[in-house]
């Protein structure tokens, strides 16, 4: 099993920073992507960002938040970090950290089904 723990969420105004945090716990030696997806309300969840967790430089983003947000790994690279700047109020809601199994050329990372654990999230509102 894996846990994960996400933090850094909070209010921001419009064309503010946030950075996410996402902490990585249990048998993480399984895991191969890590990810954040995000959900305002009464919308479906929506994939934000993607990282291969075993080297390399391949991540994924939305079309909604290239050159905005940028997905890290820390150096104990059990840890992923969402930076999000120029935040907009569209990028409001709750933002979930998740990790899967899976890999491989086609693995799809923007698919939230492909991912085997969730955190509880945290919460992002930017105002206008």
């Amino acid at each position: 099993q894996v846990q994960l723990v996400e933090s850094g969420g909070g209010s921001v105004q419009a064309g503010g920073s946030l950075r996410l945090s996402c902490a990585a716990s249990g048998y993480t030696v399984s895991t191969n992507y890590m990810g954040w997806f995000r959900q305002a309300p009464g919308k479906e969840r929506e994939a934000v960002a993607a990282i291969y967790t075993r080297g390399g430089d391949s991540t994924y983003y939305a079309d909604s938040v290239k050159g905005r947000f940028t997905i890290s790994q820390g150096n104990a690279k059990n840890t992923v970090y969402l930076q999000m700047n120029s935040l907009k109020p569209e990028d409001s809601g709750m933002y979930y950290c998740a990790a899967a199994n899976g890999g491989g050329t086609y693995f799809e990372p923007w698919r939230g089904e492909r991912y085997n654990y969730w955190g509880q999230g945290t919460q992002v509102n930017v105002s206008s």
